[in-house]
């Protein structure tokens, strides 16, 4: 199996508290992964630390051969939970700003997914919805050519009518040897797309198995599976 990530022993303490506790994990290429969890069960974090945002108190990661800093960041997209775009800005300002940043980045596929979502370019973010903002920072992040998308909520803030077609943004935007990890809590709305799943629950990994496996063989539904998992 070829494999993005790779992480062993994986901790994070802030202060007392233990986020992460001695995570183990593999993501193969190709993939469209799920990390599901109840809030405060350590998803963000372990994205953050992968996105090279936090530096873990103890354990390996290696991302594409690497361990997480310039080289990793070449090959991340990250999406964050929360919105990081200045008002000041015009939707425009922000793919120049993403062009000068990334190579990979393509002007043209963020133009077209702006079409699409009928978002004008020339707008200033402090005149939208958060909603809107999250669809913007969204295409910004899968408008490039890299090698692992990592996505923190990136449905929570939109309305059930445009979830779909961000999902189907997900999967045309990405490059098929390429990895998407996904963080979110609405699991009904994201299994149509996931081939993946790991649950996590105080930052400890609970499970990890192919969406397949799961249906064939437990004859359950993600969603099922995790509200039997966490009681929910």
């Amino acid at each position: 199996m070829d494999l993005i990530v790779s992480i062993s022993g994986l901790t994070k303490n802030y202060g007392i508290k233990q986020a992460l506790r001695g995570v183990n994990l593999a993501l193969p290429k190709g993939r469209i992964i799920g990390l599901l969890g109840p809030n405060g069960s350590g998803k963000s974090t372990l994205i953050k630390i992968l996105s090279g945002v936090l530096c873990p108190t103890a354990g390996q990661i290696q991302i594409g051969g690497f361990a997480p800093g310039i080289e990793t960041k070449r090959i991340v997209s990250y999406l964050p939970e929360r919105t990081y775009l200045s008002d000041w800005m015009k939707v425009d300002d922000a793919i120049d700003m993403f062009v000068d940043f990334y190579p990979d980045f393509s002007k043209e596929r963020a133009y077209d997914m702006l079409s699409r979502l009928q978002i004008d370019p020339r707008a200033r973010f402090k005149t939208m919805s958060k909603g809107t903002k999250e669809k913007v920072q969204l295409i910004l992040v899968m408008s490039r050519r890299a090698q692992l998308y990592l996505l923190d909520e990136p449905i929570g803030g939109v309305d059930p009518a445009a979830r779909d077609y961000i999902l189907q943004t997900i999967i045309s935007n990405y490059d098929e040897n390429a990895t998407v990890l996904i963080s979110t809590h609405l699991i009904a709305d994201v299994e149509q797309i996931l081939d993946d799943v790991v649950f996590i629950k105080d930052g400890q990994v609970m499970l990890q198995a192919a969406v397949e496996d799961i249906r064939e063989k437990q004859g359950k539904s993600v969603d099922g599976l995790f509200r039997e998992v966490f009681k929910c």
